[in-house]
């Protein structure tokens, strides 16, 4: 099952879960359940146990979800209907591609099949741009995010340069609900002193408007252009930047939804310094530019589909995948495993040595560890 919100490598992890349980000889049948929970309900489920390798490996370079997805919330009146649905075609095993919800699913579905007395062994594997599941070094999909708004920061910052008698200011919003860790990934694109970003703002750390004018308007002053990047869920020093108070969704899970900070900092900057500020939200071609996808990033979430199958072939059952970065200065990344009762709901934010408020900028331990995941990015240069 594949759950939430898509990334570039969902289907990679996908395949490998697919490649790995067909190739053990174990199971007598693969499904895959079309659109989550809900296809789940409805006994839609399809038969991928036979796939052609070449539609595989098609299918595991494409972004979204091969199966579909969902953000449909698992309830106690959901649960009779599930186990049926799990008994009428015989399945002991139910792997989940998925971020912090879908790991208390996990959770819920271990708990309630020992309670039923039902073998079921469940096994998830991680999923996120967002970067924050706990107790993993990284999450599959973050590194081609990140990559996605390194670059665009990279382009939008030359284009601002280029544009700085007419528009010399942009904001960049970027996905990221409780941490900022695909925000502060367009540290990457900063190769000088003068490259954007300017500023970054992330939802660990409020913004405070006055000193984000100031950081903006030095930086305007010095180059001719400002760029700054901002969490979609930056906030202030009293909630939501611009005061509204109300969400404009909120999902199944009780997340809020609010109009992103983007559109109010660019008005601020435009007033502020007399000149025009444009505001760029990407939305979910973040997670699903193709041409930004990383190959480290790639070839972790397979890893982690797979790793998957063999935990459980080996009697693993309630646990989370988990991506490993081995010690030292070279970069390798394994697999282990974490109990899905200490991942589930929970967020893992941005630590204190990642981030430099003062400067409004982002620190080298965190360049460190973000270069391996997005991989080499181009070297541009200027006129001296």
């Amino acid at each position: 099952m594949q759950s939430g919100g898509c990334t570039n490598v969902l289907n990679s992890s996908l395949v490998g879960i697919i490649d790995e349980a067909s190739q053990s000889g174990a199971f007598d049948h693969v499904y895959g359940a079309s659109l989550g929970l809900e296809g789940f309900f409805e006994d839609q489920v399809i038969d991928v146990s036979n796939v052609p390798r070449q539609t595989l490996n098609r299918i595991a370079s494409a972004p979204g979800a091969a199966l579909g997805s969902t953000r449909r919330r698992l309830t106690e009146d959901d649960l009779p209907v599930v186990f049926d649905r799990l008994a009428d075609r015989n399945i002991s095993h139910w792997f989940i591609a998925g971020g912090n919800d879908s790991a208390a699913t996990g959770h819920t579905l271990t708990v309630e099949s020992k309670a039923r007395g039902y073998d079921l062994t469940v096994i998830n594997i991680p999923k996120t741009i967002d970067n924050d599941i706990v107790m993993t070094d990284h999450c599959p999909g973050y590194g081609s995010a990140a990559r996605f708004v390194a670059l665009a920061t990279m382009g939008a910052g030359r284009d601002a340069e280029s544009m700085r008698t007419a528009a010399p200011i942009t904001i960049i919003e970027v996905m990221g609900r409780d941490a900022g860790w695909l925000a502060a990934s367009a540290i990457l694109a900063k190769q000088d002193e003068r490259d954007a970003p300017h500023v970054i703002c992330v939802p660990e750390v409020p913004v405070v408007e006055d000193i984000f004018l100031e950081q903006m308007e030095d930086a305007y002053r010095r180059y001719g252009f400002a760029v700054a990047v901002v969490s979609e869920n930056a906030r202030g020093l009293n909630g939501v930047l611009g005061g509204k108070q109300d969400p404009n969704l909120v999902d199944d899970f009780g997340h809020e939804y609010y109009d992103g900070p983007a559109r109010y900092l660019a008005g601020l900057i435009g007033k502020s310094l007399g000149v025009r500020a444009r505001y760029e939200k990407p939305g979910t071609i973040q997670r699903s530019m193709m041409s930004t996808t990383s190959r480290s990033d790639s070839q972790e979430a397979e890893m982690a589909g797979r790793a998957a199958v063999k935990a459980a072939l080996n009697g693993e059952a309630g646990v989370m995948v988990t991506l490993a970065r081995a010690p030292g200065p070279g970069y390798s990344c394994g697999t282990g495993l974490a109990p899905l009762e200490l991942v589930g709901g929970k967020v893992r934010l941005m630590p204190t040595e990642y981030l430099d408020p003062d400067s409004g900028n982002i620190s080298q331990e965190f360049i460190k560890y973000l270069k391996p995941l997005v991989g080499r990015l181009p070297r541009l240069a200027r006129f001296e």
